[in-house]
C-alpha cells in the first residue's frame, strides 16, 4: 500500500506540472496575441541546447595500484573536468594492458587515459584510442593538483573548455598526431548530458624543452583575460604505438631519459663531488709533507747546554708513608650526639 500511495503522490505531481506548463504556454499564447506581454507576466524561455547529443566520445580514466595520493588527486581533478570520463576500480600490476581494451568495451569507452604507477615515485599516463590505436606512453613530471595550487580561478561545473595549442604543433607529424588525440580526448562533446552549456575555460598545451606543459585558465568575460585554475602538470613524451596500449612503435623520444638514469646521474654527480674533495686532501698533505723548511744557524746562539745528571738506580723499593689520619676516628655530628646524649 505505501509503494501504491507514492506512485499515486508521483502522479499528481507530474499532473500538476503539466498543467502548470500548459497555462504558462496560454498565457504566452495570449500575450502574443495582444501584442506584447504585460510587465508582471511569466513567460517561459526556450531551451538552452536545442541539438541532438551526436559525438558519444567517452573516456575511462583510471589508474594501477600503487598510486601515491598526488596522483590519485590528478586523476579526481581531470575526471571533475571532463563530464564525459567515466571511472573504473584500479587495475592489478601483473595483469597485461591489453586488458585495459577489454574494460573499454565493457564500459562502453572508446577512449583512455591511465595512470600507470612504477617503484611508488614514477608515474606514467598513457593516452589511447581504444581499441584500435593510436596510443601514447608520457612520463609526468611537476605534478600540482587544485587542492594544493588554491589559485583565484574558477569555473562552472562541466562547462565545455576550449582546446589551445602552440605552433610546434602543426609543423612535426608526431605532434600532429599528438594533438589530434588530445582533442578527441579533453574535448568535451557538444549536447552532452553531464555537460553545460558554456564555455568559460580553456586547456592550452604547450612545448617547451621537449616536454607538453598543460594548464587550464578561466576565461573572464570583462575583458577576455586569463586566470589559472589549475591542475598543472608536464607531459615528457617516451613512445607512440600503433595500437592500443602497444603495437609497432611509430616515433620514439631521442631526448627522453629515464627516472632511474637521471637518479643514477644524480648519484654519479655527488660520488663524484665527495671522491673531488678527497683527492684534494691528499694533495694537500703530499704539499706538506714536501715543504722542507731550511735550517736557520742563529736558532741555537742563546741556547745553553743543561748540567748532566748522573743517572740513579734505585735497587730498594721506597717505604710506605703511614696515613696521619685516624681511620676509626668518628665524624662532628657523630661526636656532638654523643655529648648530648
Amino acid at each position: 500500500p505505501r509503494i501504491a500511495s507514492k506512485m499515486v503522490a508521483r502522479k499528481r505531481k507530474r499532473g500538476d506540472a503539466s498543467n502548470s506548463n500548459e497555462s504558462n504556454k496560454k498565457a504566452k499564447r495570449a500575450g502574443n496575441e495582444s501584442g506584447g506581454t504585460a510587465p508582471n507576466e511569466y513567460v517561459i524561455p526556450a531551451p538552452v541546447s536545442q541539438g541532438k547529443w551526436k559525438n558519444k566520445e567517452r573516456v575511462l580514466v583510471f589508474s594501477s595500484r600503487g598510486i601515491n595520493f598526488r596522483t590519485r588527486h590528478l586523476m579526481h581533478d581531470l575526471r571533475t573536468l571532463m563530464p564525459h570520463s567515466k571511472a573504473d576500480t584500479k587495475m592489478d600490476r601483473k595483469d597485461k594492458l591489453f586488458v585495459i581494451n577489454e574494460v573499454c568495451e565493457i564500459k562502453n569507452c572508446n577512449k583512455c587515459i591511465y595512470f600507470e604507477a612504477k617503484k611508488k615515485q614514477d608515474l606514467y599516463m598513457w593516452f589511447a584510442n581504444s581499441p584500435q590505436g593510436p596510443s601514447a606512453k608520457f612520463l609526468v613530471q611537476n605534478i600540482h593538483t587544485l587542492a594544493e595550487l588554491k589559485m583565484t580561478g574558477n569555473c562552472l561545473r562541466g562547462s565545455r573548455p576550449l582546446l589551445s595549442f602552440c605552433l610546434t604543433f602543426d609543423r612535426e607529424p608526431h605532434y600532429a598526431l599528438l594533438k589530434e588525440l588530445f582533442i578527441q580526448i579533453f574535448s568535451t562533446p557538444q549536447y552532452h548530458p553531464k555537460s553545460q552549456p558554456f564555455v568559460d575555460h580553456v586547456f592550452t598545451f604547450t612545448i617547451m624543452d621537449n616536454r607538453i606543459w598543460f594548464r587550464n585558465y578561466q576565461i573572464i568575460e570583462e575583458d577576455a583575460s586569463l586566470v589559472e585554475i589549475g591542475p598543472r602538470f608536464v607531459l615528457n613524451l617516451i613512445k607512440i604505438f600503433q595500437g592500443s596500449f602497444g603495437g609497432p612503435t611509430l616515433y620514439e623520444n631521442s631526448h627522453y631519459q629515464s627516472p632511474n638514469m637521471h637518479r643514477r646521474m644524480l648519484r654519479l654527480a655527488t660520488a663524484a663531488k665527495f671522491r673531488e674533495k678527497q683527492q684534494m686532501k691528499e694533495i694537500q698533505k703530499q704539499r706538506q709533507e714536501k715543504t722542507i723548511v731550511p735550517v736557520d744557524p742563529t736558532e741555537d746562539v742563546f741556547e745553553t747546554p743543561a748540567e748532566a745528571k748522573p743517572l740513579r738506580i734505585e735497587t730498594v723499593p721506597p717505604e710506605t708513608k703511614h696515613s696521619s689520619k685516624k681511620k676509626g676516628k668518628a665524624f662532628k655530628r657523630q661526636r656532638k650526639t654523643k655529648q648530648r646524649l
